[in-house]
């Protein structure tokens, strides 16, 4: 979908050649003497339209309105989260209309916020699967103008939002795909696809590889499948060659059967997201690639099946990772985990700045948090209010959760340096704790997305969560970032960071 910023008043607007146009009517809503003006300032004042935001009143063939099909739509006080509402609503009303160029006309002196809104709810809205269809219908809608007083202020928050978009919709289409398509392999395929069209770098290692470097706890995750692991780096070096990396690290379990821990059969055809933190970093690499910031950003994907096999690992099994820390596996089915702490220590020669990794973890997540925010884990006061001032400004929220050192105690192995569960009470937090034993060489976050990732029921389908977080938070960094890596304090505590669980 091509998207256009266009300044653009309500004379002109009733004039534009399209399908659809949609004018957004705030509550401090003054009609002019234009057509459009008048139209809804007559609807208001009849008590025909709601300036909340969401109320729609359409019409069709209006006089003095080139367009064929005009809604009308409330935005309350415009703020970006309004629009967000009022867009989703008037998309809603033209999901069967056919119509192919949409104009959006935004408030008198919508703020970037709101363009922002109305490009990310736009593309949000007409999103259609179609990749494995065997008639790739729905997806209509080509072209979107959107509309303001004056396109000049608008031009950079436009560009980062077309660019959020883009990588939004491709991280949702990797995470749709089914596990039959969307393997490892594929995974690397399309970093390597990424990698060549936008100038970055791309590794993708194999099994031999990963064995060479000692990720012996990303190994037993593998072995159980007839599909061979990847380990993916990407690398945008768009700062200054002395600045210190932000890595991001996404788990890329791509079908998650639980292994010899195996899952209930209900519901187990979601577990094909359990790569919606791999599809995130892709996604926000898309939007990078894009928009190009001026910051130096390092992709690590660990991508594997976790299936059940002669192979497979077993409950009591113990692991080396590559830090050297022994794990115990009391559940297979807690296998996020071990991929990522592997990964975790491999971004250590990177002296990164910040490490975000991102994973479906836990089921825990869910029970705490459900589907609206994300949940924030992080040994950095600091990192964590960047990426929470992110999260909120991409309206892509995120919470933070504790990460006492009191949580790690339940990973206390007999066996082993740690295990990979502990009991069900806190079990976001004891994964979590479980990441952190891996993280003492730089400031870490962990967003566990298990909540956000997709939706389930009649909307099934991926979200594309958190690449808008992830993006925003990246161009934040740009006037920000340092020239020498920082160093983390190491985990305080008996626990030293410990404890784990899982969905």
């Amino acid at each position: 979908m091509d998207f256009e910023l266009k300044t653009l008043g309500l004379p002109a607007a009733a004039g534009e050649k399209c399908d659809a146009l949609v004018m957004l009517v705030p509550d401090a809503f003054k009609p002019g003497k234009d057509v459009l003006s008048r139209l809804a300032g007559d609807a208001v004042k009849a008590r025909d339209l709601d300036t909340k935001a969401g109320k729609l009143l359409q019409a069709y063939r209006s006089t003095g309105v080139a367009a064929p099909r005009l809604v009308l739509a409330g935005c309350g006080d415009a703020s970006g989260r309004k629009v967000h509402t009022a867009v989703v609503a008037a998309m809603g009303a033209l999901r069967t209309s056919g119509a192919k160029r949409l104009v959006i006309c935004m408030p008198e002196g919508a703020k970037d916020d709101a363009v922002r809104a109305a490009v990310l709810a736009t593309a949000e809205s007409s999103y259609v699967y179609v990749a494995t269809k065997s008639k790739p219908e729905g997806r209509e809608l080509r072209r979107v103008v959107i509309g303001v007083s004056d396109a000049a202020p608008r031009k950079v928050a436009f560009a980062a939002a077309t660019a959020a978009a883009n990588g939004i919709e491709f991280a949702r289409e990797l995470g749709n795909l089914p596990p039959n398509h969307a393997t490892p392999t594929r995974l690397g395929e399309e970093a390597k696809k990424l990698a060549k069209a936008h100038g970055m770098q791309c590794e993708v290692l194999g099994p031999k590889e990963v064995a060479k470097l000692g990720m012996g706890s990303f190994m037993a995750v593998a072995q159980g499948s007839e599909e061979p692991l990847r380990f993916i780096v990407l690398k945008h070096m768009g700062g200054s060659p002395g600045d210190a990396p932000v890595v991001l690290v996404g788990k890329g379990i791509t079908f998650d059967s639980g292994g010899i821990s195996i899952k209930p059969a209900q519901d187990m055809d979601e577990m094909k997201f359990d790569m919606g933190g791999a599809a995130s970093v892709l996604g926000t690499f898309r939007a990078i690639g894009e928009l190009k910031p001026a910051v130096n950003v390092i992709g690590i994907i660990a991508s594997c099946e976790n299936m059940p096999s002669g192979r497979s690992m077993k409950p009591g099994d113990i692991v080396r990772s590559m830090s050297g820390q022994t794990i115990e596996i009391l559940n297979t089915d807690a296998e996020g985990r071990l991929i990522l702490c592997d990964a975790l220590t491999y971004a250590e020669r990177f002296k990164p700045r910040a490490v975000v990794d991102i994973a479906t973890l836990t089921g825990a997540c869910v029970v705490a948090l459900g589907a609206v925010r994300s949940g924030l884990f992080s040994s950095d006061d600091a990192l964590a209010q960047a990426l929470s001032q992110a999260g909120d400004a991409a309206m892509d929220p995120c919470w933070r959760m504790p990460l006492d050192d009191e949580y790690g105690d339940g990973l206390k192995s007999n066996f082993a340096d740690v295990a990979n569960v502990a009991g069900r009470a806190g079990g976001a937090v004891t994964a979590a704790k479980f990441l952190h034993r891996f993280t003492a060489a730089y400031p870490w976050a962990h967003l566990d997305i298990a909540g956000t990732a997709w939706k389930s029921g009649g909307a099934k389908g991926s979200t594309g969560r958190p690449v808008g977080l992830l993006f925003q938070y990246l161009l934040d960094q740009q006037s920000t970032a340092p020239a020498k890596s920082a160093k983390a304090a190491k985990p305080t505590g008996k626990s030293v960071g410990k404890p784990a669980k899982r969905k």
